[in-house]
């Protein structure tokens, strides 16, 4: 775990330390996916992280949240991957294109 701590700071990767347990309000929820609230809620209603009710107000677990967050980041990173693949195939992208033209 410490590995990935200081390998995530050495990369300039905001680290955050919390309890395993903490629930987090959907506006915190939010803010720590980088997302709209109106968006999270979709996600919650739809399923995609899990949550409880605490009177009328919806609670998420950040280890959820965390999980939720890695995922998507991977699927993120493995698109980007497909897509340069993609452009490198169908010849958009030149390894040797400086980005000047004359």
């Amino acid at each position: 775990m410490w590995r990935q701590v200081v390998h995530a700071m050495a990369l300039g990767h905001t680290i955050s330390i919390a309890a395993q347990q903490q629930e987090m309000t959907t506006q915190e929820a939010a803010d720590f996916l980088n997302v709209s609230r109106p968006y999270l809620i979709k996600l919650l209603e739809q399923g995609e992280i899990p949550y409880i009710k605490v009177g009328s107000h919806r609670r998420v677990n950040l280890l959820d949240l965390s999980k939720y967050k890695e995922e998507r980041d991977k699927k993120r990173r493995e698109g980007m991957k497909e897509f340069s693949k993609f452009l490198q195939e169908e010849g958009f992208y030149d390894e040797h294109y400086d980005g000047l033209e004359g």
